[in-house]
């Protein structure tokens, strides 16, 4: 065999010295976690000062009576006369407020009477209720380090710089705009993220409370935040959901109903399902690690606790993956909310409550943070979130809110 060395030509001594010395390239490691607290909040009818008085002056008028029909303690249903009641508060108020666009912009007459008899509510009563507010935000961003704030029931992104009182300059607001007093905003610490924050309204969730009629007024949108962190984007999904059909387990005051009830707040709430599990899907194909938070106004914890089967998910035994197909009406076959939200089709985590201040009362069950599969895997086992008593001051006639936010802080 001939030798093939002569086809070799020797490397010279100071390139192989080079290439020894030459750095071994390794995979860069991974940046460490960023903490960031996240809350929400509803503020409970949040409006200004201005809005209040408004509102005040013309309630005066009809003695702050109730838009809502009532069901008192025991009935199982609301009566006729409740009914007649209520529509003639209505008018009333609607006539006084100069027409019902007008209207739904104000607060209804009973909205911080509290649940008795109507009493003379006053501009400091209100500006006490603001000054709770403010307080309890400045809780969250000083004492918890909160920098991500979901809030609902608020009437616009100008009443959110108020309540952030002396962090409005640190912190950015946007609101949905809506023909409703209600709506939703987002305040975030404007030093998060390496490009600017964007903000997009989901006008899907604003369904009708009654689809055949035209003028009939629209539930709350849903808003989203999205911002840019090193190397991934983070998204924020902020909800407030019909109210009126929370609970799979009865208790004296609520009965048990399931989405497909034919109570009117069920129906409604039933109709958001399609769009808000289109909305989860279309946010979390550009942004697979995000917050889906606020006030759903359904006891999504006691559905998750459930023993539920993939078939008892919709009335029509049908798989719950996927978006359910909604009839003409805009109703699907959902009966549990978690389970059709959490189908297989995508991992869902429920943040869960471990611990609640002292002092913090109103409604419970209904607040939630929920964070999706690809975020949880960045957290702690033992991840929990917390619910925060609202400042309150002794004897103060409108209460700060019947909410109390809760909070958590996730690695990003």
């Amino acid at each position: 065999m001939k030798k093939l060395s002569h086809l070799f030509t020797p490397l010279p001594f100071t390139v192989l010295l080079a290439l020894c010395a030459a750095p071994v390239a390794h995979a860069a490691p991974e940046a460490p976690p960023t903490p960031i607290g996240v809350a929400s909040f509803n503020m409970a009818w949040a409006g200004s000062q201005q809005d209040f008085d408004r509102q005040n002056a013309v309630c005066k008028s009809v003695s702050w009576c109730d838009t809502r029909p009532r069901r008192e303690p025991g009935q199982a249903s609301i009566t006729e006369e409740a009914n007649r009641v209520a529509r003639q508060c209505a008018a009333d108020t609607e006539k006084l407020f100069g027409g019902p666009a007008q209207q739904a912009m104000m607060a209804p007459c009973n909205a911080y009477q509290g649940r008795g008899a109507p009493v003379q509510l006053t501009s400091a009563d209100y500006a006490a209720k603001l000054a709770g507010l403010q307080a309890t935000v400045d809780g969250l961003v000083e004492k918890q380090g909160v920098r991500v704030i979901a809030f609902q029931e608020v009437r616009s992104a100008e009443v959110v710089r108020q309540v952030l009182g002396r962090h409005a300059d640190r912190f950015k607001v946007c609101d949905a705009p809506h023909d409703g007093f209600q709506t939703v905003a987002f305040a975030w610490d404007s030093s998060l993220g390496s490009a600017p924050a964007v903000c997009s309204v989901e006008h899907g969730l604003a369904v009708s409370d009654n689809p055949q009629d035209p003028e009939a007024r629209k539930v709350r949108p849903g808003l989203a935040l999205e911002l840019q962190l090193p190397g991934r984007r983070i998204s924020f999904l902020n909800v407030h959901l019909k109210s009126g059909c929370a609970n799979i387990v009865p208790t004296p005051t609520y009965q048990a109903r399931l989405l497909d009830d034919r109570a009117g707040a069920c129906q409604v709430l039933n109709r958001q399902v399609a769009p808000l599990e289109r909305w989860i899907d279309s946010v979390a194909k550009g942004s697979p690690e995000f917050v889906l938070l606020g006030d759903f106004n359904r006891r999504i914890d006691e559905e998750a606790a459930a023993a539920i089967k993939p078939a008892q998910v919709r009335n029509d035994g049908s798989d719950p993956a996927g978006v359910p197909a909604p009839g003409a009406d805009g109703k699907v076959a959902t009966r549990y909310l978690w389970q059709e939200l959490n189908d297989g089709s995508r991992t869902l985590q429920q943040v869960p409550l471990s611990g609640v201040e002292e002092g913090c009362r109103g409604f419970s069950g209904l607040d939630h943070i929920v964070i999706s599969g690809a975020l949880a895997a960045r957290q702690p086992a033992n991840l929990g979130s917390r619910k925060t008593a609202v400042v309150q001051l002794p004897g103060q006639r409108i209460e700060t809110s019947d909410h109390c936010p809760r909070s958590v802080t996730l690695n990003f």
